[in-house]
């Protein structure tokens, strides 16, 4: 094929392809009912009802604090991600109630008389203590053995009161065994 006869054909295809696009936006945009309306200049603006347009910063701040606590895996990868560690469960100690208290007071003396003036309203006590036959005479607020104080005494017992801690107890009157 010549040259002459190359550009003839190119002129026709050119001129084919011209009114192909010519009859195409002939028939698209000839018929006026699908036009859009022109936009109006003039119309009226009316914004949003909003009460108050300011930048709420405690609602972002609380999302901006959200963690994302779920699965952390790459998600570009097939690989499963290991399956997560069970928490650390700690024994549960069954509580059995309160602590118990200080074992009782045991005072090494033995509560076996006492004394008083007529109107009764002083009174002294005797004591023996431990093994030995020592006897201690002690009345109300008096100090008996170096670590007790005699609190109240009556005809059939004496209180006594540990010194250090505070702890109380009770010597009941003790018969003395029978002579001979």
């Amino acid at each position: 094929m010549t040259n002459r006869t190359k550009s003839i054909v190119l002129v026709v295809l050119l001129l084919m392809l011209a009114g192909a696009a010519f009859n195409f936006y002939r028939t698209r945009y000839a018929s006026d009912d699908s036009t859009p309306p022109p936009v109006s200049l003039d119309a009226k603006f009316t914004p949003l009802n909003v009460d108050n347009p300011a930048l709420r910063m405690d609602i972002l701040k609380r999302f901006l604090a959200l963690e994302y606590t779920g699965v952390h895996r790459s998600i570009f990868s097939a690989k499963m991600p290991p399956p997560p560690t069970p928490p650390v469960t700690r024994p549960v100690i069954a509580e059995t109630g309160p602590p118990p208290g200080p074992p009782p007071l045991t005072v090494d003396a033995k509560y076996f008389g006492y004394v008083s003036d007529p109107r009764g309203d002083h009174r002294r006590a005797f004591f023996s203590s431990g093994n030995n036959d020592d006897i201690i005479i002690a009345g109300e607020g008096d100090t008996l053995l170096g670590r007790f104080r005699v609190v109240r005494l009556t005809t059939t017992s004496a209180d006594v009161e540990e010194v250090s801690t505070g702890r109380r107890a009770t010597l009941n009157l003790e018969e003395p065994p029978p002579a001979g």
